[in-house]
């Protein structure tokens, strides 16, 4: 049988005037015009085309059972509106862009390793300017997963994020707690984290999923080849948007068996994770795709190696204007959440965008 997958695009600034032409995104602030029906048989797509959403219920009816049962599901998936997350006490909505602030509190991130390290009063503060320059909430990190990074020992990180996490709590910060080990989870979210981010997508330590269940708290599963350590030794794909999805797809259900609410849910396809320029690329131009999935897009990219590429190789800090292109291009096909370095950049380029959909959403006459 066909696996069908739809891609939303055509999008436009406002449904005004296209009443029947156009469907809304996740319930957020982008509208979609048409959808690329993709047909997939044995790994290889063996149709691609483009159907107008007003077209869209005559060809979805036209496909075999098993087909039309599995488009129209994604379909409806693509257009439910995403729960808000709440963190303690901060609700954070998803029906607009938010910034997901890093902060690494190991002395070897590839971006910012060793600032923060071993000054958790600094670290903390440094979260706070950030969440002030408008960051929904700080992703802590105590073990970086940068290509070539070595395991850290789960009481070293610890040690590591825990003063940092409590210190935010108690300022009334929302955090996140960037971690593929449950030791570390049970310690953060103690500590007053409110979300998992795992690079691993709950596979390298057993127990986490475990810990997300028994938490009750949203989690982020990340798209993943390989370990730090050999992940970019020439990966391939034969369909790297393909596989992704279909990679995360698994994992959802597999957190949901193992008692996590679907609607705690996030997913992010990895950018930079086992993936070349080419892939990275594929997979930022077709990211409406992930939508299908029914749960909120994270996209980060921020200062990534792929941006130096295409710039002439830009040294880390020198991708800012790069990071900020791929951020609004996600946004613009609806992710709900940017992890990024440089709040108070992206944060204005939202609040831009912001803007502008505003000025197209207000009634005229």
């Amino acid at each position: 049988m066909s696996d069908i997958y739809l891609r939303p695009t055509g999008f436009v600034d406002a449904p005004f005037g296209h009443d029947e032409q156009v469907l809304r995104l996740a319930g957020g602030l982008v509208w979609f015009s048409a959808v690329e029906l993709i047909r997939v048989e044995d790994g290889r797509r063996v149709e691609q085309r483009l159907v107008p959403v007003e077209r869209l219920a005559t060809v979805l009816a036209r496909l075999p059972d098993g087909p039309r049962g599995q488009a129209e599901a994604v379909l409806a998936r693509i257009v439910a509106a995403r729960t808000a997350l709440t963190l303690a006490e901060r609700t954070i909505r998803l029906d607009q862009p938010q910034v997901m602030a890093i902060l690494n509190v190991t002395p070897d991130s590839f971006s910012d390793g060793g600032r923060h390290a071993d000054d958790p009063a600094a670290a903390a503060d440094t979260g706070v300017v950030m969440a002030a320059a408008g960051a929904a909430m700080i992703d802590v990190g105590g073990e970086s997963t940068r290509p070539g990074a070595t395991p850290v020992w789960e009481g070293d990180e610890i040690a590591r994020i825990t003063p940092v996490v409590e210190r935010l709590a108690r300022a009334g910060v929302a955090v996140a707690i960037d971690t593929r080990k449950a030791a570390v989870m049970e310690a953060a979210l103690a500590a007053g984290a409110g979300i998992v981010n795992d690079v691993s997508a709950l596979l390298w330590d057993r127990r986490s999923a475990a810990v997300v269940a028994a938490a009750g708290c949203p989690v982020v599963l990340m798209h993943h080849a390989g370990d730090p350590q050999t992940m970019q030794d020439r990966p391939h794909y034969d369909d790297v948007l393909i596989e992704v999805y279909d990679w995360l797809a698994a994992r959802i259900d597999a957190a949901v068996a193992a008692g996590i609410d679907r609607a705690r849910i996030l997913i992010d396809p990895g950018i930079g994770f086992g993936k070349s320029v080419a892939h990275n690329l594929a997979l930022l131009n077709g990211l409406s795709l992930f939508h299908g999935l029914g749960c909120a897009v994270l996209l980060g990219a921020s200062r990534k190696r792929f941006i130096g590429a295409l710039s002439n190789e830009a040294p880390v800090d020198r991708r800012l204007g790069g990071s900020v292109a791929v951020a609004l291009s996600g946004v613009a096909q609806g992710a709900q959440l940017l992890r990024v370095h440089d709040v108070a950049e992206t944060v204005q380029a939202i609040r831009l965008w912001r803007g502008m959909r505003d000025e197209a959403l207000t009634p005229r006459g």
